[in-house]
């Protein structure tokens, strides 16, 4: 296998502000309630549901409901600019878009996430073609387990 390597994560105000700017330019409304979910999701170093943004975004805008949540949570993914992963035990969460071929690695207790690139699965990719008949043009890695902080805590 190649090489792998951790990517940087991008400074949360300027994705917080290109988000709302591609939403603004799509014609839709940048509210205080949708500025709220924003930035909660551009800030965060773990996966988020929309229950766990519902409660950040109510510390930044008391007035946000659970609809706006979902709502921009759709037009953020609509967009491209976040991706919803589905995790092991069946929940959905939320994530920012990877950029290029990149992989993830999600923390099983606390829903940190790592992004890296770096693998190479062409000999497997040409095996399953091979065998199964599909014609593969994408795949998506997920690694699950535990960060090494939640490791430490679980000794």
């Amino acid at each position: 296998m190649a090489h792998t390597q951790l990517v940087a994560k991008p400074d949360a105000a300027k994705r917080a502000g290109d988000w709302l700017s591609k939403l603004h330019s799509h014609g839709y409304r940048v509210t205080k309630s949708r500025r709220a979910v924003v930035d909660a999701l551009a800030e965060a170093d773990t996966s988020l549901t929309a229950a766990d943004l519902y409660g950040i975004g109510r510390g930044r805008h008391k007035r946000l409901g659970l609809v706006s949540v979902y709502r921009t949570l759709e037009k953020l993914e609509e967009l491209g600019l976040i991706q919803r992963l589905h995790r092991p035990d069946g929940c959905h969460t939320y994530i920012s878009a990877m950029e290029g071929h990149q992989h993830l690695l999600l923390c099983q207790s606390c829903g940190r996430v790592e992004v890296f690139h770096g693998d190479d699965i062409s000999d497997l990719s040409s095996r399953l073609e091979r065998e199964s008949g599909f014609e593969i043009r994408d795949h998506w890695l997920q690694f699950f387990g535990l960060c090494e902080k939640c490791r430490k805590i679980d000794t």
